[in-house]
């Protein structure tokens, strides 16, 4: 198959294959390779009545040395196993994880964007319950799948600022619910608030706490940061908060530069004080946003265009990273 690297969005494309593996009697199966891009899943399985569903979003970039590398997969094997923990699912060890996602990329390496083309690998690890369960319970029988597909940059042309709004009839999650993890149904959730977003002219929302509606928790996908006129990097703390990788990433990023980073609860009313605010996840890294609209409240905020000098600094070392063109003194990506 011949690839436009250039024209490469952030959408599905078929590729090799994808990598399985099936739990039953408390062990994982050694994995298969499976080109058929279905699943022939039992009508009972718990994973379609109970919501016994979890994901990850990762990527694999070519890197300047000719290498492919998986960017941060450990931390998200840890909280694949902390998603799994939490709704009962067989967990997926470390080194099963890491190992699923090698050989899935080396199978499908001529579908990794070359170097310089802005793009990546995405992959994405899902874990269901498989097995037939009519009771509220726990299924017998799990299984583990990566699917990998090629993305462009999401963003051509440089990092566009977007306008959020504050939608106080939904809520994203409870406080003692799921919020933390990345199960299937907090997303399931999400498509109606987001629905009426784009309805409005808006690409994203923006959810407060539940109890309060007072204390900034996330966007629809992604993490909310900020920047305060003396310098900090800020990102709100709540137990209803799915922990980003990237944003994990950008705190350690940003310390490396020497800026003092608050992890605490960020009071809606904060946002007009910012200097700069933006979305951050593993599509886009970056999304700055200029605008917060809540009702009949606009707050303006940073750059009307572009990104603003801290995230853009933060944004330019973090992508260095990935792909190779500064040294991985964290650690971080790991050879397929």
């Amino acid at each position: 198959m011949k690839i436009d690297w250039s024209s490469l969005g952030f959408s599905y494309m078929e590729t090799n294959c994808h990598i399985r593996y099936v739990w039953r009697d408390g062990s994982w199966g050694a994995g298969e390779l499976v080109r058929e891009p279905y699943l022939r899943l039992h009508i009972a399985a718990t994973a379609l009545h109970y919501g016994q569903a979890a994901f990850e979003g990762l990527k694999a970039f070519a890197c300047r040395d000719g290498r492919v590398r998986l960017f941060r997969p450990q931390a998200n094997a840890r909280r694949l196993a902390t998603s799994a923990r939490r709704i009962c699912m067989a967990q997926v060890p470390e080194e099963l994880f890491l190992e699923a996602i090698r050989r899935v990329v080396d199978a499908n390496r001529e579908f990794v964007p070359p170097y310089g083309t802005g793009g990546s690998l995405y992959i994405r690890p899902l874990l269901i319950g498989s097995g037939a369960q009519i009771g509220v319970s726990p299924a017998k029988e799990y299984t583990f799948i990566v699917l990998v597909t090629p993305v462009g940059a999401y963003y051509k042309g440089g990092l566009k600022p977007v306008r959020a709004i504050v939608l106080d009839d939904y809520d994203r999650a409870a406080p003692q619910g799921v919020g933390h993890t990345k199960v299937a149904g907090n997303y399931a959730a999400s498509l109606e608030p987001h629905h009426l977003a784009h309805e409005q002219g808006f690409p994203v929302e923006l959810y407060l706490d539940a109890r309060e509606h007072r204390y900034v928790e996330e966007f629809g996908t992604s993490n909310f940061i900020a920047i305060t006129t003396d310098g900090k990097y800020v990102t709100a703390q709540s137990s209803s908060i799915l922990p980003s990788v990237t944003n994990d990433g950008l705190q350690a990023v940003a310390r490396s530069l020497g800026m003092a980073v608050e992890v605490r609860p960020v009071d809606f009313d904060e946002i007009p004080g910012f200097a700069e605010v933006a979305a951050c996840g593993t599509a886009v890294v970056i999304t700055p946003v200029n605008e917060i609209v809540r009702g009949e409240r606009v707050i303006r905020v940073g750059p009307a265009e572009g990104v603003g000098p801290v995230f853009g600094k933060l944004y330019q070392r973090y992508t260095a990273l990935q792909v190779g063109e500064a040294e991985d003194v964290f650690g971080w990506t790991v050879e397929v």
